[in-house]
């Protein structure tokens, strides 16, 4: 019953979004004169950063850039609990930076959207973290079967990318959330696919060409994801924030007038290209006199392709809000159809140009986001192209296989990654990355000073229920240890109450902990170690308490049959 409602209110929020970009652009179109040639395409997009960029600073107060990370992150660090602000702000500051031209997507900031719905449901009724995370996959399945009416996509999507751990009992209320708002859109928006594409019939002869697609497709998914992560981090070391606004929207300006697809999702083009249609693709009069040598063409759409990230990258780091799975689309269709003329052109065959297209963006998603089931069913499913089934999974299967042999994480997991917050459908593992110092930590030890006597370590261990004494300086810094073990030869000398101090007696641990280490890297200390108890500080060096090897056995358990549970 919940993922029905869920999916009822994702239904709506992706209508929303949807209907918001495409107000935006309608009132644009009645008002501004969009053409290249104006000084539109110039200073719309900025102005669309900046309006994003305010209100996400001013009103917001927290980031909600890159959405499905953002979802991933709160499933392994904050209990799958998203901040209720998200079930809306997400749609308010991408329809602002895409319908004012951000070369972004709206995919990723609905799916923030979807997934925080269905975690604030869960709150709601106060279910726990295993719930909750079901919940918050339903509002992300059923985000992206609403602004695709791609119920399947939509249910593949949580499978290959959030859910970490599938069970049967995940299917139903993920196809529940899924169908409904699928349901939503398609009463809204007409059940009409997202894409109308000209299909030519598929050929058997034409297989190598798609294995070859295929490859490409990988190699363009590693410069994609690398190139973004990097470019984002080089924009993001402009510390002032207006700054960095300014020279991302002149820079993304400057693309935008001299390659008009850029502007906004660049879905047009991509449907001018599946429709054979690659005048009304090129979009621009600048060009008209280069044009008619052939292979301009091609070389105009390669430009476009390897200038996208950089264009997306601008949007995202200068201040507005969006995704790379519409990006992602954009990219893989120009890829395709870039190959096929090529192809065509060369003379090595004759080639149906928007079948490589619309294969294409099945090939560079299964490379991008590592999920070759979602390209495939999601690109048959808003292309209506099921009859190009066996080329859909002949390229994505080459472009994932493509990429794992070079990058074994997705755009959307790679940073995660590297911070150790990323889940994985290992139940060891994600168990692992689920447990946090914080919540082991063991506080009922008594402190001692360095320069304490004897006698007043035998009073501690007199009223102490443990046999460690955590020796800390006045402002609270660890010095070191004292064990019962290290006192027993002199404890009961009395004469020595008075002239043997606390300093004389401790030592200092061979491992220690930090309040935020990773449970991972603990688990190594442990075994290194050979201890059963290790000290946490935090960062300052500042005594915290100590964490056991028997009660994280004992969190381990619990966690582990919350994530098993069926």
């Amino acid at each position: 019953m919940l993922s029905l409602v869920i999916g009822l209110f994702s239904g709506l929020a992706a209508v929303m979004l949807k209907m918001s970009i495409e107000f935006i652009k309608n009132l644009l179109t009645t008002h501004v004169s969009i053409r290249a040639e104006s000084i539109a395409y110039l200073l719309l997009p900025g102005a669309g950063m900046l309006l994003s960029l305010l209100f996400v600073r001013y009103f917001v107060r927290d980031n909600i850039s890159h959405g499905v990370t953002r979802v991933l992150e709160s499933i392994s660090v904050n209990k799958s609990l998203i901040k209720p602000h998200n079930c809306y702000t997400s749609i308010l500051s991408s329809a602002v930076t895409i319908g004012l031209g951000g070369s972004v997507g709206a995919e990723a900031p609905i799916v923030y959207t979807g997934a925080a719905i269905g975690s604030n449901i869960g709150r709601t009724f106060r279910l726990n973290y295993r719930s909750v995370t079901l919940l918050v996959c339903c509002g992300a399945a059923a985000a992206i079967a609403g602004i695709f009416k791609a119920p399947l996509a939509g249910v593949l999507f949580c499978f290959e990318i959030l859910l970490f751990n599938l069970t049967m009992g995940s299917i139903i209320p993920l196809l529940t959330a899924s169908i409904t708002a699928t349901a939503v859109s398609s009463l809204i928006m007409g059940s009409e696919v997202s894409f109308v594409s000209s299909i030519d019939p598929f050929l058997l002869s034409n297989i190598p060409y798609y294995l070859i697609l295929g490859i490409v497709c990988g190699f363009v998914s590693i410069y994609f994801t690398r190139t973004t992560l990097m470019m984002e981090d080089r924009i993001k070391k402009i510390r002032n924030t207006y700054s960095r606004w300014a020279i991302s929207a002149l820079a993304l300006g400057v693309l935008i007038v001299l390659f008009p697809p850029l502007y906004g999702e660049g879905y047009g083009s991509l449907a001018a290209l599946l429709n054979n249609n690659v005048e009304g693709a090129v979009d621009s009069l600048i060009y008209s006199s280069l044009s008619r040598n052939v292979w301009f063409i091609p070389v105009f759409f390669t430009a476009v392709l390897l200038l996208k990230v950089f264009a997306m990258s601008l949007t995202n780091a200068g201040g507005g809000v969006g995704g790379t799975f519409g990006p992602t689309l954009f990219m893989g269709g120009i890829l395709g159809f870039v190959i096929s003329r090529v192809f065509n052109l060369a003379g090595i065959s004759v080639l149906p140009e928007s079948n490589f297209a619309l294969v294409g963006m099945a090939g560079l998603m299964a490379g991008v986001m590592q999920a070759p089931m979602t390209a495939i069913f999601l690109i048959a499913e808003i292309t209506g192209g099921y009859q190009l089934l066996m080329p859909l999974i002949i390229t994505s299967v080459c472009s994932y296989i493509t990429v794992r042999n070079f990058e074994p994480y997705s755009i959307y997991t790679k940073r995660l990654a590297k911070e150790g917050k990323l889940l994985t459908h290992d139940s060891d593992q994600a168990v692992l990355t689920l447990l946090k110092i914080s919540e082991v930590i063991e506080t009922d030890f008594i402190t001692v000073n360095p320069q304490d006597p004897l006698e007043h370590l035998v009073q501690a261990v007199e009223i102490s229920k443990r046999n460690i004494f955590p020796v800390t300086d006045r402002k609270g810094c660890f010095q070191g240890i004292v064990t019962l073990d290290d006192i027993r030869p002199v404890m009961f000398h009395r004469e020595m109450y008075g002239t043997t101090f606390v300093h004389e007696l401790m030592h200092k641990p061979l491992y220690y902990v930090f309040i935020d280490e990773r449970m991972e890297s603990v688990m190594n200390k442990f075994e290194q170690s050979g201890a059963w108890n290790l000290p946490v500080l935090d960062d300052r060096f500042h005594y915290m308490g100590f964490v056991s090897k028997s009660h994280i056995f004992s969190a381990y358990r619990e966690q582990l049959a919350q994530v098993s549970h069926e």
